[in-house]
């Protein structure tokens, strides 16, 4: 090996990991874990247990999971505001461009994998729930399938989302100079999902009995969800602050590459 070979080799060794993985990696398979115990839970008690509140089966399979599910997202949401702003960083603009370009890389990890709790949530368990409610006959807002749907998958996504949120203004010196509208709706819209359900278990017990999935009541969750869209905004920012740090030429050469 020649000299200078062997010198960009250690150079490469020694320079530090821009893009780490393995956050994302164990996000992911944590998630999709959590979502199957979750439909594994349903399998076995949304059926058997799950079709009278009035029951103490109903009670101890479906009741006990709402209220830990209150606790649960309570406590997560207020420990990782209280997390992410106690280690934040004090002086933004001290960092270095690859400290920044990590950063940025962690913050596309959040997207990821808001993006896939945004599929659990708004797609796979949202369905599954229209899909129960015109086969099974109610006698309570809190089915099972509206207690895994609107009170575990819609608080979790709502929970990454502003953690990302947070991240992005506290440790990013581009999103921390100003507040991003892309970040903006994307963070409020996917929370009003949560706010939306109020008013569509209002309106099937005093307004709308039909359950059907078009139905005027779930126009609020088509509005708020679509705003999840606004994420590509937010991509296209981060894209365009990383040119920003390594421009043309570099992102020209790495595209050779």
């Amino acid at each position: 090996m020649s000299v200078s070979r062997q010198a960009k080799a250690i150079a490469v060794a020694a320079s530090p990991q821009i893009i780490d993985l393995r956050p994302l990696a164990v996000a992911l398979i944590s998630l999709t874990g959590f979502v199957f115990l979750l439909r594994f839970y349903e399998q076995l008690y949304a059926w058997t247990d799950g079709l009278d509140s009035f029951s103490p089966e109903f009670q101890t399979h479906w009741t006990s999971l709402l209220n830990g599910a209150f606790l649960t997202s309570g406590v997560s949401f207020t420990w990782l505001m209280a997390y992410l702003w106690k280690t934040r960083d004090r002086d933004l603009n001290a960092i270095t461009h690859t400290l920044e370009l990590q950063r940025l890389g962690y913050l596309i990890q959040w997207l990821l994998v808001l993006a896939m709790a945004l599929y659990w949530g708004l797609s796979f368990f949202s369905e599954q729930t229209a899909v129960w409610h015109m086969t099974a006959i109610r006698d309570t807002d809190f089915t099972p399938s509206n207690i895994v749907t609107f009170y575990i998958a819609y608080p979790m996504f709502a929970i990454i989302g502003a953690g990302a949120f947070l991240y992005a203004r506290t440790r990013i010196p581009f999103f921390s100079k100003g507040y991003s509208l892309a970040f903006g709706v994307l963070v409020v819209g996917i929370f009003m999902t949560i706010p939306n359900v109020g008013f569509n278990e209002w309106g099937h017990t005093a307004w709308i009995m039909d359950e059907g999935f078009a139905g005027p009541l779930h126009w609020g969750f088509v509005f708020f969800g679509w705003m999840s869209l606004a994420v590509f905004g937010v991509v296209l920012q981060i894209l365009m602050r990383i040119h920003a740090i390594l421009g043309s030429k570099a992102i020209e050469a790495i595209g050779k590459n």
